[in-house]
């Protein structure tokens, strides 16, 4: 079943959440075989979704798609009491908690890229790791969004691998009883790879974490973009389910 949980109709604030946007992502979507969408706002541009529209198309059901709800909420340590108020203010069928920043550094903004080359890149990778720990920790979230989102401009570190900064995080994610997205949008990106990597899938699916699937559209184009590679993955590191949300319980269902 092919499902698309992190789409954003308004991008970074630049579209009118309308009937037309909406219907173009769900046009798109049916041609490219997807059955479920999560559209999830980033969480600072949550005012400009028209819930009433929302949920007008949810209960219309365009192309017999299924539309879920979701929020993508951007982890910052110390804003817990924030991102909480911010949730408790819609019945969201899923949370999606990343991370963008370190230390106030946007290191995924393409004006901000250029501070991989004035700090330790292996700094970085732990800096990160350790915001994603705190994040899973906090409860915040029922989804971690592209897990090695840090490697977005291609760059490695050089002491230890990436795996050796981020399998713990898998741990955490394990313990909390969280999922993961496998999100295609770096496919799009410099790196030119899913987020997250194939060695952490394989390792996700020996420790039984959940896993479901995004594009990170921005555009309707975007729309399921990259999901044959995503779900391709998936299986080939073992998986033969994926997990849906409604109101922020699992569903499982055949992949």
């Amino acid at each position: 079943m092919l499902v698309d949980y992190h789409v954003h109709a308004v991008a970074h604030g630049e579209y009118k959440y309308s009937q037309e946007l909406i219907d173009q992502y769900m046009d798109n979507a049916c041609r490219r075989g997807i059955k479920e969408i999560g559209f999830s706002e980033h969480d600072e541009f949550v005012s400009l979704v028209d819930f009433e529209l929302f949920n007008k198309m949810q209960t219309n059901q365009r192309n017999d798609i299924k539309l879920r709800l979701g929020l993508e909420l951007d982890y910052i340590p110390g804003k817990e009491k924030e991102i909480k108020e911010i949730i408790s203010q819609r019945q969201y069928d899923y949370i999606i908690g990343s991370v963008h920043y370190i230390d106030g550094w946007g290191f995924d903004h393409p004006d901000f890229q250029g501070g991989f080359l004035e700090r330790d890149i292996d700094e970085i990778y732990s800096q990160y790791a350790n915001i994603l720990i705190k994040m899973v920790q906090s409860s915040c979230c029922d989804v971690v969004g592209h897990l090695d989102l840090v490697k977005i401009w291609g760059h490695r570190p050089q002491k230890r691998s990436s795996f050796y900064y981020l399998e713990p995080v898998l741990r955490a994610i394990k313990e909390h009883n969280l999922a993961v997205e496998i999100n295609s949008a770096g496919l799009r990106k410099k790196v030119a790879e899913l987020y997250p990597a194939a060695d952490l899938v394989n390792t996700m699916f020996r420790y039984g974490i959940p896993i479901t699937f995004g594009s990170d559209a921005h555009h309707p184009d975007q729309i399921g973009e990259g999901l044959a590679a995503a779900y391709q993955s998936a299986r080939q590191a073992g998986y033969r389910y994926l997990v849906r949300f409604n109101q922020r319980n699992q569903l499982v269902t055949v992949l």
